[in-house]
This record gives C-alpha cells, sequence and structure tokens, in this order.
C-alpha cells in the first residue's frame, strides 16, 4: 500500500475532503488489486448537513476549522462570480475530487435509491448523480439502486428466503433509475431494462458481476461503492467483492478461511460502523443476508480469474488433464468458483480396498466409468481430491492423484493413491 500512495499526502487530502461526505465519512481505498484501489465512502453531503457540520466543527474548535484552512483552490475572479453556497461546494467537493483522482478512481458505483436524501425537508445528503454543475462529469457514473436495509427485515420475515422477494419500486422516495453506461454492460449478456422485475437474489448476483467486471478491466482505474452512510449496503458488496476476489486466489492468499472471515467481518462491516445490535433489535438482517448469499455465487460466472486453459477445456476433461493442470490453474480449494474444488462419493469399501491395493483402471473406459459412478451414487462417504503440494515437475511420473478420505465415524484419515491407467476417466461434476 505504501508503495502505491504518500502516506502523508493521503492524510491531507482525506483531512481536507471528509466534509463533503455525509457523517464526514470520506473516500477510503479497502482493496488494493491488481493496483487498482477499490474503495467505499458515505454519499455526499447535502446543504443542510454541510453548514450544520462546518457551524459545528467552527464553535468547537475555538473559531478555526483547519479543513477550510486556505482557499487556493479559488479564484479570486471565480469568486467575485459565484454565491456562498456555490464556493463552499466547490471548496469541499473539489477536495474530494481531488482525493478520488489522487486514488486513480474513475467510476463511481452509486446504491442509493433516491437522488437526495430528504429529512425534515431537508436535503441532507446528495449524490454525484445529481450534482447541478457536473463536477463529476469526468468520472464514469453508475447508478445502481439497491433497496436500504429496511427491506431486509421483510427478508427475515419471510424466515430468510431471498428467492421471490423484490423490493417495492413504485414507493415515493424512490426517484433514482439504473443507469450505467452501455460500455460497462456489453460483455455481461444482462437485460438491465428488467431490474425492477428481480427478486433480492438476482440483483445481487447482476450488481456483483457488474462490480467484478469492472475492476477487471484493462484500464488501471479504480473503483469507488457507496450507498447514504455506507454502513450497510456498501459492506454488503465490499465484503462480497473480497471474499470473491480471496476464493479466487487473487488477494489475501496467505489468508485461511477462518481468517478471511474474521478480516472481512471485523473491518469491512464492523470497523465501518455498521450498528449491528441496532439492525437485530429492528430485524434489519443485512449482515447475516451476505453471508447466507455466498451460497447463490458459487458458479464460474461470478470468478474474476481469466484462464484461457479453464476456459478451453470442454465439460468432459479428463483426470489425466487436471493432474497436468500447474498449480496456479487448478483453482483454490477454498474457491467460491474453481471448477477443481471437487466433491466426490467413494463407495463404503472405498477405504479399505484404496488402503490395501491400487486400483488400475481397465481398459475398456465407458464400463469402469459406468461401474465406477453406480459406486459412487450409493455411497455415505465423502472424499474430497486434495490439492497437491509439490509443483508439476514434481508429480509421481506413475500419475497418480492423491485421494484423502475420511469415514464419519472415525477421527483417522488414510492417504491412497489412485493409478491412472491407459483409460480416461471422466471428473464427475461437484454435488
Amino acid at each position: 500500500f505504501e508503495s502505491t500512495v504518500q502516506v502523508g499526502k493521503l492524510q491531507d487530502l482525506i483531512n481536507r475532503s471528509k466534509m463533503a461526505r455525509c457523517r464526514g465519512r470520506f473516500v477510503c481505498p479497502v482493496i488494493l488489486y491488481k493496483g487498482k484501489h477499490i474503495c467505499r465512502s458515505a454519499t455526499l453531503a447535502g446543504w443542510g448537513e454541510l453548514y450544520g457540520r462546518t457551524g459545528y466543527n467552527y464553535i468547537f474548535s475555538g473559531g478555526s476549522d483547519d479543513a477550510w484552512a486556505d482557499a487556493e483552490d479559488i479564484s479570486e475572479e471565480d469568486s467575485a462570480l459565484r454565491n456562498a453556497d456555490s464556493q463552499l461546494f466547490d471548496k469541499v467537493r473539489g477536495h474530494d475530487i481531488k482525493l478520488l483522482r489522487y486514488l486513480s478512481v474513475r467510476y463511481i458505483c452509486d446504491l442509493m435509491v433516491e437522488n437526495k436524501k430528504v429529512k425534515f425537508g431537508l436535503n441532507v445528503t446528495s449524490s454525484e448523480k445529481v450534482d447541478k454543475a457536473q463536477r463529476y462529469a469526468d468520472f464514469t457514473l453508475l447508478s445502481i439502486p439497491y433497496p436500504g436495509c429496511e427491506f431486509f427485515k421483510e427478508y427475515k420475515d419471510r424466515d430468510y428466503t431471498a428467492e421471490g422477494l423484490i423490493f417495492n419500486w413504485k414507493q415515493d422516495y424512490v426517484d433514482a433509475p439504473l443507469s450505467i453506461p452501455v460500455s460497462l454492460t456489453q460483455s455481461l449478456n444482462i437485460d438491465w431494462s428488467e431490474y425492477q422485475s428481480w427478486d433480492l437474489v438476482q440483483q445481487t448476483q447482476n450488481y456483483l458481476k457488474l462490480l467484478i467486471s469492472i475492476i477487471n478491466s484493462d484500464d488501471d482505474s479504480g473503483l469507488l461503492v457507496h450507498c447514504i452512510s455506507g454502513w450497510d449496503r456498501t459492506p454488503l458488496f465490499i465484503s462480497l467483492l473480497r471474499l470473491s476476489l480471496w476464493a479466487d486466489g487473487l488477494i489475501h492468499t496467505s489468508l485461511e478461511p477462518s481468517e478471511i472471515l474474521y478480516l472481512t467481518v471485523a473491518y469491512d462491516w464492523f470497523l465501518f460502523g455498521h450498528m449491528l445490535v441496532d439492525r437485530l433489535s429492528k430485524g434489519e438482517e443485512i449482515f447475516f443476508f451476505c453471508f447466507n448469499f455466498l451460497k447463490h455465487i458459487t458458479s464460474e460466472e461470478f470468478s474474476a480469474v481469466k484462464s484461457q486453459r479453464r476456459k478451453s477445456l470442454p465439460p468432459g476433461f479428463t483426470l489425466e488433464e487436471i493432474c497436468m493442470l500447474k498449480q496456479r490453474d487448478r483453482g483454490s480449494t477454498t474457491s467460491l468458483s474453481s471448477d477443481f474444488s471437487l466433491g466426490m462419493e467413494s463407495s463404503p469399501g472405498a477405504a479399505g480396498s484404496f488402503t490395501y491395493e491400487a486400483v488400475e483402471l481397465m481398459p475398456a473406459g465407458a464400463q469402469a466409468q459406468a461401474a465406477w459412478r453406480k459406486s459412487c451414487a450409493s455411497s455415505p462417504q465423502a472424499v474430497l481430491w486434495s490439492r497437491a503440494q509439490q509443483s508439476e515437475d514434481r508429480l509421481p511420473s506413475t500419475g497418480m492423484v492423491e485421494v484423502k478420505s475420511s469415514s464419519s465415524s472415525s477421527s483417522t484419515h488414510s492417504d491412497n493413491f489412485l493409478r491412472i491407467g491407459s483409460s480416461p476417466l471422466e471428473v464427475p461434476r461437484s454435488r
């Protein structure tokens, strides 16, 4: 991280820009992926909050505010042409834009379902997409409205079933339409015009595909994700992005499952202000939805891995081909979307028979496969192909693949070998 930004300059930019956003929740880089900063924040502060917060800071700082200490960004000529409101917005949003540019952020994904948040008749918060002065015109703005935490009470009331749960887009306060540049949607094969008919599962899936597609593009531009306050919907998608990229072996490669879980819960959710106790008391269980949703993104279409080798393999690739794949092409055994995280069942006597002798496949490939599959179907035991620890050139010349079998009635594990004969054995699909 320190090699990509100067910490002192970053601190200075954050200190100057923090008032530009709701609750002072400034743009913060939280994931570094392929040299790109994936950032999070709250939405832009409206004039109601901006004046209230600057006045509060002025009073309690003894009459001075470091954030407004200098006005080098506004020339005297410009100042004469603008009123006080415009000058203040120019200044604070100018600092916000400087921070975004320093972090090389180009894409801004706004999850708000409204253009401006109104409380007590005041425009408390705003958004880049409705900035009248078009200060954010140089950024690629995406309006991807997503229901707030209140909607997740319905999720809980439906016994935590997100399938078939559709947000009511006709409510009075919902006025932000979905808007995504065509250049970002061409490769996704999604009919975005149907977004109001999607249930919660499909909507979350499609938005995640979009985010993965953006960060996986060939340019070096970063991404900002935000909702209103940035502590419910924002951590949902930041957490899903982090877990998906980790599962693909692209970030946090040294972390075990329990460690990445600790990181995303502690950092993405709690450190950034998710009020779990309050949400639980109201039944707004968006936190639970995040982790329960992982079962819906296990397929290859949610993978950020671009591997021509993996894409070129036909559905019925052989076990020999898997043996010859390099370690990096196999995918992680913890991957949410790896073709090679294979779960298979063995016959009841598999552990015993493998322990005492190696099994050589008969030349009659189809017959052998049929018999093997029949024994697999009736078996209660699970056999996981373990990830080979040695490199490709250290694999046994006989083409042996290590198989670990474990019985539910015993805590012992037996390491066994399945010898590859002259006939290919098709790997069954994971259950």
